[in-house]
């Protein structure tokens, strides 16, 4: 029964494919996915279509996810990079990519802070949580990929060291926003990241999800597929 509800949602989420290039889906891919393709449908219907499996976290370690790097060798690693990219009012950057002064705007604890020392990147999908979820099986090239991904704006986030750290490596099924009022942008974001890497959810986050997202707009999510 489990078998023919996740095939029949993959082949939706299929059908829905929107090709970002000319190239065509490889016939060997029974999934229909291809990395640089765009999806673009509902959230729910997103949510629907993700994988739902147990996770499993033997054999994680942070290391195994290499960051941050400066993969376009300007200096500035990906931290600095998200911290330019979504400061309020612009940091001073000084030698080796060194920030100072800003503001930045944490979405979670609706509120600003000053200088970026009080900041964490969250990776919206933690880690953790990323290797639970399918992230055991790539290799470390596509892991360093996916904890410095620059390529989607909703895939890492400045908020406050206090509310990353409060949020930890959990699930929407044990922990979501303090500023109630973020917390539909938060479930959609976190649908669209999980859609974007083809990481699977929990039955428990699947309810959590589902729950928090029918008091919310069914706004359609566009994702271009990382794998």
């Amino acid at each position: 029964m489990c078998f023919a509800r996740t095939a029949a949602l993959t082949a939706a989420l299929a059908a829905l494919l929107v090709p970002a290039t000319a190239h065509a889906v490889p016939a060997a891919d029974p999934t229909g996915r291809a990395a640089g393709q765009t999806v673009t449908l509902p959230v729910r219907d997103a949510l629907a279509a993700l994988p739902v499996r147990d996770e499993d976290r033997t054999g994680y370690e942070r290391t195994k996810f290499k960051h941050w790097v400066d993969a376009d060798k300007d200096g500035c690693t990906t931290r600095a990079e998200v911290l330019k990219a979504e400061a309020v009012t612009a940091p001073e950057q000084g030698a080796n990519c060194r920030l100072s002064g800003g503001r930045w705007y944490s979405p979670y604890d609706d509120r600003y802070i000053a200088g970026p020392s009080g900041l964490d990147i969250d990776h919206l999908v933690p880690l953790a949580e990323a290797w639970d979820s399918g992230a055991s099986t790539w290799s470390p090239a596509e892991r360093e990929a996916y904890a410095n991904d620059l390529g989607d704006e909703r895939a890492l986030i400045a908020v406050s060291a206090a509310s990353n750290r409060s949020k930890a490596d959990q699930d929407p099924a044990t922990w979501l926003p303090p500023a109630a009022g973020y917390r539909c942008q938060y479930v959609t974001d976190w649908v669209a990241d999980k859609t974007r890497w083809g990481l699977s959810i929990d039955t428990g986050e699947e309810a959590a999800l589902s729950k928090t997202l029918s008091n919310c707009p069914n706004a359609p999510v566009t994702v271009t597929l990382a794998r």
